[in-house]
C-alpha cells in the first residue's frame, strides 16, 4: 500500500528525517510516535511531496510518488488532514463539505451526516462558527468525501475535550472498519491504543520503535523510554 524507504527529507538546510522507513497495508491503522520535534509531522509532509525529500523511495499502490507534484499525489488517492485543518473558515460546513465531493467517493454528503450528526446539525453555520472538535470532524468529512485511498492525520484530537475525543476515536474505529487505511500521528496515547494496529516511533527523525499494538501495550519501558517527557 503505502511505503517509506530510507528518507531524508530537509528545511532547507535542516536534515529532518534520516533514513525513515515505515509502511501501511491495507485496511490498517498505523500509528506514528514521538516527541515534539521528532518528525512526525515532516514524515506526513514528505509522504504528500510539501518537504524536500532527497533521498529514499515513497511508493504508493506500487508506484513511485517522491518528486510528483502535491495535487499528483493528491490524485493518487492520498488525503491529509493537517493539524490545522484547514476549512474555508467563511463557508458553511455544507459548503465546505459539498466542494470535496466527488461522485465516484464512496462517501457522500449523506453517508457523512450519518456518521457525523453534529455537522448536520449545524450545516448551515459558517466554518468559523464551530468549535475546535466540529472543525476537526469537518476536515475529516471533507477528505473522506474526495474518495480517499489512504487517510494521514496529524494531531487530530489535540486541544480537544475528552468528550470530543471520545467521538474522534468512534470516528476513527468506524474509519478502520470500513477497510480504510490511516497513518495517524497522535499525541494522546489513548487514543492511539484504542485505534491502532502497529505503532512507529520517531526520535530526532529517525524510526527507533516498530511493533504490533499488543506488543507496544504489554511493555511500558517503550512508552517511558522514548515518550516520555524528558527532566
Amino acid at each position: 500500500m503505502l511505503k517509506l524507504e530510507n528518507i531524508h527529507s530537509y528545511y532547507g538546510k535542516s536534515h529532518v528525517l534520516e533514513g525513515v522507513s515505515l509502511q501501511v497495508e491495507a485496511g490498517e491503522l498505523v500509528t506514528l510516535l514521538g516527541r515534539n520535534g521528532a518528525g512526525k509531522t515532516t514524515t506526513l509532509k514528505s509522504i504528500v511531496g510539501l518537504v524536500d525529500t532527497r533521498q529514499g523511495n515513497i511508493t504508493f499502490n506500487g508506484h513511485d510518488i517522491r518528486g510528483m507534484q502535491p495535487f499528483r499525489i493528491a490524485r493518487q488517492g492520498i488525503a491529509l488532514v493537517p493539524e490545522h485543518r484547514g476549512i474555508f473558515g467563511i463557508l458553511s460546513v455544507e459548503e465546505n463539505l459539498r466542494i470535496a465531493t466527488r461522485k465516484q467517493s464512496r462517501w457522500q454528503l449523506g453517508d457523512i451526516y450519518r456518521w457525523f450528526p453534529r455537522l448536520e446539525e449545524r450545516r448551515r453555520n459558517s466554518g468559523n462558527a464551530l468549535s475546535g472538535g466540529e472543525q476537526q470532524m469537518l476536515a475529516i468529512a471533507r477528505a473522506l468525501l474526495n474518495d480517499p485511498k489512504i487517510l494521514l492525520l496529524d494531531e487530530p484530537t489535540e486541544g480537544l475535550a475528552p468528550v470530543i475525543v471520545d467521538e474522534i476515536i468512534k470516528i476513527l474505529t468506524a474509519i478502520r472498519e470500513e477497510g480504510l487505511p490511516v497513518l495517524l500521528v497522535e499525541q494522546n496515547l489513548r487514543v492511539c491504543e484504542a485505534v491502532a494496529d502497529r505503532h512507529y516511533i520517531l526520535e530526532q527523525g529517525q524510526v527507533v520503535y516498530q511493533g504490533r499494538a499488543d506488543a507496544f501495550k504489554a511493555d511500558p519501558a517503550i512508552r517511558d523510554r522514548y515518550l516520555a517527557l524528558s527532566a
